[in-house]
């Protein structure tokens, strides 16, 4: 009787006390870092030149999932972070690209001309989520906390700022490359705080910046701006110092430029990387600084990878070529208006390997949309290279090899991912007349484009690694677990167990 009597106390007491502990803990602040157009054996390239403090640290210290993939197509900047933070793709949150037909028109996913930049007198800072239809991973810690935790999103690119924060974000921060400073906008405040002005002080004296210029990206002092952002945001917000978790999001954007115009091999590219790594090295000082080592959650990853530049790959006798997309679009036109007698463009455009049809001039024309679809596909099926050429409307029921297929129904959404997919043959990429002839480029299935770094570290991460295949949607609802908050509110990831054991 008296066994059965403590049993029961312990029941009452003890279990009690170990549920409220566990939902009740959370580290003071939650950081996530994008590195745009980063592969995932980036990592494993320059293991050996990066310092103690930066990528290392992380790598040596926290916990790697080694076979994380992107699943959906296609594979670009817009997409991969909107996909991290809201756990799920754009079937479901409508970032269907960098730029997307909408009813027709061509259209910035993050542009917004309802409302005015905040920090200069440029148009750069007409930018806001109002194109997002998912929650993210700051929405949702906001919605927990009624609104007292604080989000921000910093990065050189608008939609890389915006669209991790959420449509909640306490505020998102990008470089106005006009005005050569940091700029918000009117979604978020009518003034920029006082600590975004004086960083926008020091640029203004910075010779260094001065002298690239508009070509910023193109250079790392564009990391090292980023970063001296994020410190800057950190102390300024006071982040992580208050009673509830805050969330600070920064991408680093350098990356993906200079790979677009130098490729994976050139020097260049490694020295971009040996300066990030130093930037994460003053980023997690700061942090341990402000916020206390393992009092954070950060995680690590990438918006997409790279392609090999099809020259260097020839030139090695690597299979790799281009795919010019341009030809494609008009020899297109001509076979509809010679099998179907159509007298004026049918198509808008192709984008990331998706042919957008222009339904009103279609309509206009009196031709019916599933023979204009047929006269294309039958076409494209015939170019050097293309391997598939799909219906959207009718992937389920198309040749593509399931796990091609399932990307592709996760990377559609019925107004804003076009009518045709297109698939090629490996390492052969979109090219046009802007397009470098040293540079790269990425939108594929393949796994150069779609295998990405992840790494978690700080508070609660145990260090280890998994070769286990999760994917870019499984982030936010790992994070989300291991702050028992709600999953965004389109996710269709899974939690990465080994981590939130």
């Amino acid at each position: 009787m008296k066994k059965l009597f403590t049993a029961i106390v312990f029941c009452c007491v003890v279990i009690p006390t170990l549920a409220q502990s566990q939902f009740g803990e959370q580290p003071k602040l939650v950081v996530g870092i994008v590195v745009d157009q980063m592969r995932w054996d980036y990592m494993s390239r320059y293991y050996d030149q990066f310092t103690d403090g930066g990528f290392k640290r992380l790598i040596d210290e926290g916990y790697s999932c080694n076979n994380c993939l992107i699943n959906y197509v296609p594979t670009v900047t817009s997409i991969g972070h909107t996909s991290v933070y809201t756990g799920t793709s754009p079937a479901y949150h409508g970032i269907c690209g960098n730029y997307f037909y909408l009813d027709g028109q061509l259209v910035g996913c993050v542009s917004d001309t309802t409302i005015q930049s905040v920090g200069s007198n440029t148009s750069k800072g007409q930018s806001s989520p109002h194109r997002l239809l998912a929650s993210t991973i700051g929405d949702q810690l906001r919605l927990h906390t009624d609104f007292r935790s604080k989000v921000i999103g910093i990065s050189y690119k608008d939609r890389a700022a915006i669209l991790p924060a959420g449509r909640a974000a306490s505020a998102a921060y990008w470089i106005d490359t006009k005005a050569l400073c940091f700029v918000s906008s009117t979604y978020y405040m009518n003034e920029l705080p006082d600590y975004v002005k004086q960083m926008n002080g020091q640029m203004a004296k910075n010779k260094e910046l001065k002298k690239v210029g508009a070509d910023v990206a193109l250079y790392p002092i564009c990391g090292t701006l980023i970063t001296d952002m994020a410190i800057a945001a950190l102390k300024g917000e006071n982040l992580g110092k208050g009673k509830n978790t805050d969330m600070l999001c920064v991408s680093y954007s350098q990356t993906d430029a200079i790979g677009h115009k130098v490729g994976t091999r050139d020097p260049r590219t490694t020295e971009a990387y040996l300066e990030l790594d130093k930037d994460l090295h003053r980023l997690l000082a700061a942090l341990d600084e402000q916020v206390g080592k393992g009092n954070y959650l950060l995680f690590l990853t990438a918006d997409h990878g790279g392609a090999h530049n099809w020259k260097f790959m020839q030139d090695n006798r690597l299979n790799g070529g281009k795919f010019l997309y341009e030809d494609v679009q008009k020899e297109a036109e001509a076979q509809v208006a010679k099998m179907l007698g159509a007298k004026k463009p049918v198509i808008n455009g192709i984008l990331d390997f998706r042919v957008n049809l222009n339904h009103k001039s279609i309509a206009e024309q009196g031709l019916s949309v599933d023979a204009v679809k047929n006269v294309i596909i039958d076409y494209l099926r015939t170019v050097d290279h293309v391997i598939f050429a799909v219906d959207f409307e009718r992937v389920r029921t198309s040749s593509l090899p399931e796990r091609l297929m399932n990307m592709a129904l996760m990377g559609y959404h019925p107004r804003r991912s076009g009518d045709i997919l297109i698939i090629t043959e490996p390492n052969y990429y979109m090219y046009s007349s802007w397009s470098s002839p040293i540079g790269t480029t990425h939108g594929e299935w393949n796994p150069h484009d779609a295998h990405i770094p992840l790494l978690f570290y700080g508070w609660h991460v145990e260090h280890g690694a998994t070769s286990r295949e999760v994917h870019i949607t499984d982030i936010a609802p790992t994070i989300c677990q291991m702050l028992h908050i709600q999953q965004p509110n389109a996710c269709s990831g899974e939690a990465i167990t080994e981590i939130t054991k």
